[in-house]
């Protein structure tokens, strides 16, 4: 069972009572959960539950509708001297296919340091071997499989060294093996990095087996209704629609 790596309490993501949604339209009303320092945090649910809705607004992008979601104690915005606070990736990784992979990790640290072209060239390679890259600088995102594209988004996102990762269906569409592969990629940043995971996903066989809390979003009622850790929920929840939900994947190995 993963595990985090610290044991501070402290939350990075604290959100309080929050109703949020696009334009005039709701869909998740007075959530509150909190995401800890190191953990691989999972939000689920069934299409058209609010994943993605409120991924938008856990990274700033949408304001809530009353509540309030903090990152680091502050609203989800850049810190006080202009940096990222977190790292980001979206679905299919969302690389400017134009360029090449060493520029798209690049991209964060033209944009948000004064380094040289020498030392950003050098953490490119230090990012792009740590997700199992190394040597890729050259390559264009079509010359890659899905799964690298995958591992080319994660270092971007890890360029200016966050200490929080949101990632949005990081393994949608890709096979077991490449699906297996970046979880032991996220599972290996979480321990020997101490990285914190926030991930919307489907893929409940990757949840059961990196997840080390989640919450399940229910579309009709428009609340959380289950958080925790998603191994004890599938088995021990009162809530038949979350055994119902947790139920459609096999048992994790192990």
């Amino acid at each position: 069972m993963p595990s985090s790596p610290h044991t501070s309490n402290d939350a990075l993501v604290d959100v309080r009572d929050a109703t949020v949604g696009v334009a005039d339209e709701t869909v998740l009303e007075h959530a509150s959960f909190q995401v800890r320092a190191g953990d691989i945090f999972a939000v689920l649910g069934r299409s058209g539950s609010g994943k993605s809705v409120l991924l938008r607004h856990l990274i700033g992008l949408e304001v809530p509708k009353d509540g309030v979601i903090l990152v680091e104690g502050e609203p989800p915005t850049r810190s006080a001297h202009g940096l990222p606070r977190y790292g980001v990736t979206f679905q299919s990784g969302a690389l400017f296919g134009s360029m090449s992979i060493g520029d798209n990790v690049a991209l964060p640290l033209e944009r948000w340091t004064r380094f040289g072209r020498d030392v950003i060239a050098i953490i490119v390679r230090s990012k792009l071997r740590v997700v199992g890259l190394e040597g890729a600088e050259p390559k264009l995102p079509s010359e890659l499989s899905g799964g690298m594209k995958t591992r080319a988004a994660i270092a971007r996102a890890m360029a200016l060294d966050p200490p929080l990762l949101f990632l949005d269906e990081p393994t949608s569409g890709l096979d077991p093996v490449s699906r297996d592969g970046i979880d032991d990629l996220l599972l290996e940043l979480n321990r020997q990095l101490g990285l914190t995971v926030v991930l919307v996903s489907h893929e409940l066989e990757s949840v059961f087996r990196i997840a080390s809390r989640c919450v399940l979003l229910d579309r009709e009622s428009r609340r959380i209704i289950a958080q925790g850790d998603p191994r004890e929920l599938r088995g021990r929840s009162d809530d038949a629609r979350v055994r119902r939900f947790l139920g459609h994947a096999a048992p994790p190995e192990g």
